[in-house]
């Protein structure tokens, strides 16, 4: 039964890692010297610090070295994480979105006995998607839902082994992956996601090169493309030029890649981030309201601003309502099946809410700093940025919306030949 009362081990996930966050996050992340430049590296010491927590993997089974957490779990811990670095957050939430994705239902045994052990001991081994439909299972922002020209990657037989070849523009994770899971072309006969095989690469191997990151603003990139991040994360191009893996290398069954039915996992996840970053905007709001003083007492007990901060406390509480009720809907599918909750892509209607809602927080709680809102040393100009990364993402706009649509309407879309 759905319900908003968390078990005690959800309640210390949270806790732990608010802790975590307040302490060793924040001062960081915050400091102004970050805050000032456009470009604000990722924070690699902390990110390894969160990984030494089992955070990188955290969704992964507890037989495979994990802590077996659902989807609202981890959507409780990516809430607390992106309320203190948004970038964190999604590093470690794409590792933790594809590692059972790979290591508990794609691998064959003796695939995991080759990578399992690699993954589970290393802090610093993080997992990347390359190819394909990015969307499926991988997060990225501003790719349309169809492969663009050019960016398909083939892959064929040869001597024994797969050689891999095609560029990828935008792969989240690429700077930091030590393991790629590859979808690439191994039919050319069929079209859509048929005739697409997924093989494991890692990173060393000969013929796979990452490509120079994109800057914040300005500058270029090593492909000569203008430089401007609008993603967040760590995320690069990766170029493959007759990358040899092994046979055996296969997840699945070739042409019939394994990962697309992960389609609906990522959705819930992302929402949380995304309401992190609204959260710290709000409480970053609240804290300042109560200090700073106009006409006699604190401006929190001017209507305007209280005005304010109820609709940022209105919003956040009915997009994290939406966020755990499609999470559980993700974890209990049976649900939908006897028509306990509606038949709708609840994880779409999540992540579209949860942008929208996060982006007027984002604004209000700046406008609560007047001026200051605005300057490049305080945490709000980041805060409202990040919030319209989300909103303008491929999977929160307008064009989103139509899933719902057409489920409400009871259409089906056909699945590529």
């Amino acid at each position: 039964m759905y319900n908003l009362h968390l078990t005690a081990e959800q309640l210390e996930f949270r806790d732990t890692v608010r802790d975590f966050v307040e302490r060793e996050i924040k001062p960081v992340a915050l400091h102004p010297d970050r805050l000032q430049p456009f470009e604000k590296p990722l924070l690699a010491d902390l990110l390894d610090k969160a990984s030494q927590m089992g955070l990188r993997t955290l969704a992964l089974s507890e037989e495979a070295g994990g802590a077996g957490a659902d989807t609202l779990t981890t959507c409780i811990v990516l809430e607390e994480l992106a309320a203190g670095d948004v970038d964190i957050a999604v590093a470690l939430g794409q590792t933790a979105l594809l590692g059972p994705a790979l290591f508990d239902q794609g691998m064959t045994p003796e695939l995991r006995a080759r990578f399992l052990p690699k993954f589970v001991e290393d802090d610093k081994c993080h997992l990347a998607l390359a190819g394909g439909r990015n969307d499926l299972v991988g997060w990225c922002y501003h790719r349309p839902l169809s492969i663009a020209p050019g960016e398909e990657l083939n892959a064929v037989k040869q001597d024994g082994a797969w050689v891999i070849n095609g560029t990828v523009s935008f792969v989240a994770n690429a700077p930091i992956a030590k393991l790629f899971a590859v979808q690439a072309r191994t039919d050319a006969r069929k079209t859509g996601m048929n005739g697409v095989s997924t093989l494991l690469v890692p990173r060393d191997t000969p013929g796979l090169a990452v490509r120079e990151a994109a800057k914040a603003i300005g500058g270029a990139v090593s492909n000569g493309e203008p430089g401007i991040r609008w993603h967040h994360g760590p995320g690069a191009g990766v170029v493959f030029k007759d990358c040899k893996v092994p046979l055996d290398h296969l997840l699945g069954k070739e042409g019939q890649s394994p990962l697309a039915r992960q389609t609906m996992r990522g959705d819930p996840q992302l929402a949380a981030i995304n309401l992190g970053v609204g959260r710290a905007a709000y409480e970053a709001a609240v804290e300042y309201a109560k200090l700073r003083r106009q006409g006699g007492r604190n401006i929190i007990e001017h209507q305007a601003i209280g005005t304010k901060l109820a609709d940022c406390a209105i919003k956040l509480e009915l997009a994290r309502t939406m966020i755990w009720k499609a999470a559980w809907a993700a974890d209990h599918p049976e649900a939908v099946a006897d028509r306990s909750i509606a038949a709708l892509p609840l994880h779409t209607i999540a992540r579209v809410f949860t942008a929208e809602a996060v982006h007027d927080v984002t604004l209000h709680a700046a406008e609560c700093f007047g001026a200051m809102g605005v300057m490049r040393d305080m945490p709000l100009q980041k805060y409202v940025h990040d919030g319209m990364v989300f909103l303008h993402s491929e999977e929160t706009d307008a064009a989103a919306k139509l899933q719902v649509a057409e489920a409400v309407a009871g259409y089906q879309r056909p699945l590529a030949a």
